[in-house]
């Protein structure tokens, strides 16, 4: 045998609550209970089709707004063809009595991701009175067959941004004669996703009614970013995983950000670069006609080494010099006068089985003024056994060692002999100071202080040839926290937001799946990270998945949502219930809707949720 509850979702959204609740199942006695969703009603068009398309069950596009908050929130006045609704016109759409109702309002003004004075303002607090006035038409709708339970949820802050809002919810529930609780809990920890996921959630519950406790959903182990998006199709391959599976096309240097910085970072270890990760130099290549930094003992380049750009090679090498074979591709014709600097045949290949990195002391550079190492009888400079090399101060004192090779003689001091050599084995150079005094070098890359005059302003439009830049400190913001954080693979995610963006939020992930090279037309960059990873932004199709909902479509097409905006889909995304979290809600409630609707009474195995009777101090 099996009862079957009714559920009403107002403010639905996508359908992430509704599909949870669908899946939600309890046994009592031998009696098996489930929900039906009877309706969704929601303003926005789009969310409405996709509650349909993911639930099957029917939406209503129906806003709930007052006149005034309308005109409030949209900053005019409402159509010809528009009208408030009101209980009768709510109760008429619905047309079945709900057993359960589940709102969740829109979040957007009690959202800490809003600055403060804004959501002080008049536009914002019309968007959170949504809360009261859909409660106010649920409530006199059915005031004579009240539901059993009622749900609310919505973000931590709205018990201080929208704190008389609530008062005003709870007053209203409990004159209709409900018990309530209100709290906070992890959505990850309750429906067992791959994020932390923080809200608020209320839940009143008719004693007359249910008769029964509601008890707390047990907690879940929160998973890893890399036990949900591991199994998924790569991104771009958009067949297997539709259009919302498309890597976003980022600018070169966010992607060289986005490399650097390490996983489980943000923006922040940009500035901290040259601490503890990277030493400064790292990777540095010297111009050739600039001077050397100072030579230490790291050695390797990675570890502040320095590397030259030789500009000696004398010759333009032939197609294959130096040619690098890719290990996943066939080779080249094997020739018998194959080398590497020359070109018959590619002779190198990207070996990718290397199983260990040099030990400390290979390529190191022992100081002059400092002792040597060990000496030992098989020391030699690519090894970490010992210290093979020095870095000598004397080759200027050396006779016939060219002591003035590359020498630059300042502009007050006196010629050396002057020789038929040419400047890199003696000829020397000038440090001319006359450039900055030419007619034709004023202004060059000008730049000028803030708080400075600035020079006669010319029409020429560039920079390099005279137009003036200047040093404007106004910026007045800094990112937010979490802006370009690159979550690790084998962590949780952080929340899933409604407005995630790579350059506002942790939306990348290191992810250890290097891809294959393929004929895309158009491929993103991939930089392989320090920690040997590609460090990347989700899609929009992972974001969905970490929140839970499901790889495709009742009709066996990847996740598709309504419309054709990016932006707009990630916004319903970061709105939605995680539907594995509705889920587990959906279990609980059953187990406390089954034996009331036989008189009976119900013990748990986890704490009471929602106490018989209403007390001051639960709130």
């Amino acid at each position: 045998m099996t009862e079957e509850f009714k559920i009403l979702h107002i403010f639905c959204g996508l359908g992430g609550a509704a599909l949870g609740f669908q899946r939600a199942r309890a046994e009592w006695r031998g009696i098996r209970g489930c929900f039906r969703t009877i309706a969704g009603i929601d303003c926005d068009s789009e969310a409405c089709e996709d509650f349909q398309n993911l639930t099957g069950a029917p939406a209503i596009h129906m806003d709930l707004f007052e006149r005034r908050d309308y005109i409030a929130y949209h900053g005019k006045e409402p159509p010809a063809d528009w009208r408030e609704i009101t209980p009768h016109d709510l109760h008429m759409a619905v047309r079945e009595t709900p057993d359960v109702i589940f709102l969740s309002p829109p979040c957007k003004g009690f959202s800490s991701l809003l600055p403060k004075k804004t959501a002080a303002t008049e536009k914002y607090q019309a968007l959170n009175r949504l809360v009261v006035r859909g409660l106010f038409l649920v409530m006199e709708a059915w005031r004579d067959y009240l539901p059993g339970i009622i749900l609310i949820e919505n973000v931590p802050r709205i018990t201080s941004r929208g704190k008389g809002l609530l008062h005003t919810v709870k007053g209203l529930l409990t004159s209709y004669g409900y018990a309530i609780h209100e709290g906070f809990h992890d959505c990850g920890e309750v429906g067992g996703l791959a994020q932390h996921r923080r809200r608020y959630l209320l839940i009143a519950r008719h004693p007359e009614k249910v008769t029964s406790f509601v008890y707390k959903p047990p907690i879940k182990r929160v998973k890893s970013i890399g036990e949900v998006i591991g199994p998924l199709p790569f991104p771009d391959d958009i067949a297997a995983g539709g259009p919302m599976h498309r890597l976003p096309r980022l600018e070169w240097k966010t992607w060289v950000r986005l490399a650097l910085i390490p996983a489980g970072g943000d923006w922040r270890d940009l500035e901290r670069i040259t601490d503890k990760e990277w030493y400064s130099g790292a990777y540095r290549i010297v111009p050739w006609d600039y001077h050397s930094g100072t030579i230490t003992g790291g050695g390797s380049p990675s570890c502040g080494g320095i590397t030259v750009a030789d500009p000696r090679l004398g010759h333009n090498p032939r197609k294959g010099v130096f040619g690098v074979a890719k290990w996943e591709q066939p080779a080249g014709t094997v020739v018998g006068s194959a080398s590497v600097r020359g070109s018959n045949g590619v002779a190198a290949v990207a070996d990718p089985r290397i199983k260990h990195k040099p030990r400390d002391g290979s390529l190191q550079v022992a100081s002059w003024g400092e002792p040597a190492g060990p000496v030992l009888g098989s020391a030699r400079v690519n090894s970490s056994i010992g210290m093979a090399a020095i870095a000598d101060p004397r080759p200027c004192s050396i006779p016939n060692g060219y002591g003035n090779k590359y020498q630059v003689i300042a502009w007050h001091d006196q010629s050396c002999c002057v020789t038929g050599s040419r400047f890199g084995s003696g000829a020397p150079a000038i440090s001319d100071p006359r450039p900055q005094n030419a007619k034709r070098f004023n202004n060059k890359f000008k730049l000028v202080k803030f708080d400075d005059p600035s020079p006669c302003v010319t029409g020429i439009p560039d920079i390099q040839a005279g137009a003036i830049s200047i040093a404007d400190p106004r910026l007045g913001c800094r990112p937010r926290s979490g802006s370009y954080g690159v979550m690790c693979w084998d962590n949780p995610s952080s929340t899933v937001l409604g407005a995630g963006d790579v350059h506002s939020g942790a939306t990348a992930v290191a992810d250890p799946r290097i891809p294959a090279d393929t004929d895309r037309p158009d491929p993103p960059p991939v930089i392989i990270a320090l920690d040997g990873t590609w460090h990347r932004p989700l899609t929009t199709y992972e974001l969905a998945m970490l929140q839970g909902f499901p790889t495709h479509m009742p009709d066996g097409r990847p996740l598709q949502l309504a419309g054709k905006s990016d932006r707009r889909w990630r916004q319903r995304i970061g709105d939605a219930v995680p539907p594995a979290s509705a889920e587990a809600w959906g279990v609980v409630i059953l187990r406390a809707l089954l034996p009331s609707r036989k008189g009976a009474w119900a013990m748990g195995a986890t704490d009471i949720w929602v106490e018989p009777f209403y007390q001051e101090n639960n709130l």
